[in-house]
């Protein structure tokens, strides 16, 4: 696995609402937003759900996700974003890997909020950083 570049790394770690995209029945698509922790090591984006949701039927071991995360910067000169698709990890997962405080540790109200905790192993990633250059794309791929 190849390491991610320290500007995507700050960028991830620096903000803390994704957008995570399903899909479920025919194929129909289906997003949420919600807040995230990182685990640089693992590559892993972990989130937190509540049950009855109804993207609590998505979230099943092994099916694909992807979203985007964007910076609160909305001067075309400044935006900065990123893309990624991966495969869902079931807090179960999340448990065995020791992974699960990393988000408490971030979103430390969450604590206080009932639910389970799931997770994006990441497998590709394109960050747009127009603060190098318009357009300027970083790739990483697992």
């Amino acid at each position: 696995m190849t390491d991610l570049k320290q500007p995507i790394i700050e960028f991830v770690n620096s903000n803390k609402v994704a957008s995570v995209c399903f899909s479920y029945g025919n194929n129909e698509p289906y997003c949420i937003t919600c807040f995230y922790s990182f685990c640089e090591k693992e590559k892993i984006l972990i989130f937190k759900s509540s049950t009855g949701t109804k993207h609590d039927a998505f979230i099943i071991h092994k099916n694909f996700a992807a979203g985007t995360i964007i910076s609160n910067q909305i001067e075309i000169t400044k935006l900065r974003g990123l893309q990624f698709t991966g495969i869902i990890l079931t807090e179960n997962e999340l448990t065995a890997l020791n992974l699960q405080n990393t988000y408490y540790k971030k979103n430390p109200m969450a604590r206080l909020m009932p639910g389970y905790l799931w997770g994006v192993e990441l497998n590709f990633i394109k960050f747009t950083d127009n603060t190098l250059g318009f357009g300027k794309k970083e790739i990483w791929t697992k």
